[in-house]
């Protein structure tokens, strides 16, 4: 989707869909990876049809509301920040109203999508909403509301497991706490290009919280994300295609690490950017280990 100046003008759904993000897929991307990677390591390599579709569609789903909620939650703070001032509910263009009425009926209709499913993937799915909905005022209470971020984008992870082995195995939480050093990894460069405003308007980052420690945390994360997922490795007893993708992840970690040293807000943009290719790596070890074994 092109971008196209704010403005009264701008058509209805045109401004509900810069809303929710649907011009920047780099979010759903993030959420779903980790999503995709728990279901076929849970689904040895053949997820259930149903499942992963209702897991792509609900991933989506549940990004837009988290965007929503998350405009919604930052309206008064947004105008501050160059990059996300001329939002649609920051600059008047959407009531605040219509951003709640929209997270509301993503939400449900995302839930729609787990009532086919076990009750544990439904209960679950309870506190999925939660952690989406709370998560845009844990940036004015935590110190890196990152590691909060992690456990809300990769919720899909026990979700996923619950509902094609209806059990919650070691495995799960191993990839949702490598999730959690992810999501504080990229998010950290994405802070690092707002981090002058922020530190005006009062908001909590990891970004602020590691100060000049900054880099050195970042790929700190990505260590702690690979070494995780190395586990699950060993617990699944997955092979060599598996590992291999690990190693591709930790070049673009690397690679990472050449954009964000110089803490230049271009850089730091361009590394966020580019973690779904780090998140694909996984993937594609993930989906090529199954069809070789």
């Amino acid at each position: 989707m092109s971008s196209v100046r704010p403005g009264a003008a701008a058509p209805r759904w045109l401004l509900y869909a810069r809303l929710l993000r649907l011009h920047r897929p780099i979010g759903t991307l993030l959420l779903l990876w980790p999503t995709l990677w728990a279901l076929f390591v849970a689904g040895h390599g053949a997820p259930p049809a149903y499942v992963l579709v209702a897991f792509c569609v609900g991933t989506l789903l549940m990004r837009s509301a988290g965007c929503a909620i998350n405009d919604w939650a930052d309206r008064d703070f947004d105008r501050h920040v160059k990059r996300t001032a001329e939002r649609p509910l920051t600059a008047g263009l959407i009531r605040p109203g219509e951003a709640l009425a929209l997270f509301v009926v993503l939400s449900l209709v995302s839930f729609l999508l787990v009532l086919p499913l076990n009750g544990l993937t439904i209960g679950l799915a309870f506190v999925g909403a939660f952690l989406a909905a709370s998560y845009p005022f844990t940036k004015r209470l935590l110190a890196i509301p990152q590691a909060y971020l992690g456990i809300a984008f990769g919720f899909g992870i026990p979700m996923a497991w619950a509902a094609i082995q209806g059990t919650l195995p070691l495995s799960s939480w191993a990839m949702l706490a490598a999730n959690v050093f992810w999501a504080i990894a990229y998010d950290t460069e994405y802070a690092m290009v707002d981090r002058d405003d922020d530190l005006k308007i009062g908001i909590r980052t990891s970004a602020i919280t590691f100060g000049r420690f900054d880099v050195a945390a970042v790929m700190a994360s990505y260590a702690a994300t690979l070494a995780l997922l190395a586990w699950v490795g060993r617990l699944e007893e997955l092979g060599p295609a598996y590992y291999a993708g690990l190693v591709v992840a930790a070049g673009i970690a690397a690679y990472h690490w050449t954009l964000i040293r110089d803490r230049s807000r271009e850089g730091c943009f361009r590394a966020f950017n580019h973690n779904t290719w780090f998140g694909a790596a996984v993937f594609a070890g993930i989906a090529v280990d199954f069809v070789l074994a």
